[in-house]
């Protein structure tokens, strides 16, 4: 068992989920992968193809299975993290006891993880063109050309977060106050999980340290 470098700083340099991250790391390390640092964080490899992840956030640590959505999931754990993630999806946990509850079921989804990928599974994207923009959205492009040429100047991953956003309502005037409420965020340039009050760690994504305002 090959114990990374990097991996074994990043964990000795832990402030928060310290216990939680070396437990998981344990884990996934007897399932016999290859320990990896991508992203800045440790990554779980077979063959060089990514297989789990162990990161952490404010009010959670995680395990994120690249190939998630392709997981059985018997025992209702995924989620997914936002709704434009198509592919991962994570196992979350907010203490040691939880983890340490479900050890031999984090290691049989990983175990189906590798068989997976093993087996050469692939999941077909959606592509960028067959996200269907809501009839408010496109209301609001003729009636506002500038947000029109906003919203089109970012990211297709940004516009897809926010059209799962909006159209994630079968109600139009709740669509319609979506819109509304990330309208200036969207004429700012800003993606949905964008940080815009300059405190992420994380930047640019928002890692909810603008709570830290209100509490100020």
């Amino acid at each position: 068992m090959m114990l990374n470098p990097k991996v074994n700083d990043f964990m000795t340099n832990l402030k928060n989920w310290k216990p939680e991250m070396e437990k998981l790391r344990s884990l996934i390390l007897e399932t016999g992968l290859q320990e990896d640092f991508k992203w800045m964080h440790p990554c779980y490899t077979l063959n060089n193809s990514n297989i789990v992840l162990i990161h952490g956030f404010k009010d959670y640590c995680a395990i994120l299975f690249n190939k998630g959505v392709l997981l059985k999931d018997e025992e209702n754990l995924l989620i997914q993290q936002t709704e434009n993630v198509q592919i991962a999806r994570q196992i979350r946990f907010t203490n040691i006891k939880e983890i340490l509850n479900l050890e031999s079921t984090i290691k049989a989804y990983i175990f189906e993880a590798i068989e997976i990928e093993k087996a050469g599974l692939k999941v077909e994207l959606k592509k960028h063109e067959d996200f269907i923009l809501p009839e408010e959205l496109n209301s609001d492009f003729v009636k506002n050309p500038d947000f029109k040429k906003a919203f089109q100047s970012l990211t297709p991953g940004r516009q897809r977060a926010y059209i799962l956003h909006f159209s994630g309502s079968k109600q139009s005037s709740t669509r319609q106050n979506r819109i509304e409420n990330y309208k200036q965020r969207i004429l700012n340039g800003k993606g949905i999980n964008d940080c815009v009050c300059g405190l992420s760690k994380r930047f640019p994504i928002c890692d909810g340290s603008h709570k830290t305002l209100a509490d100020s």
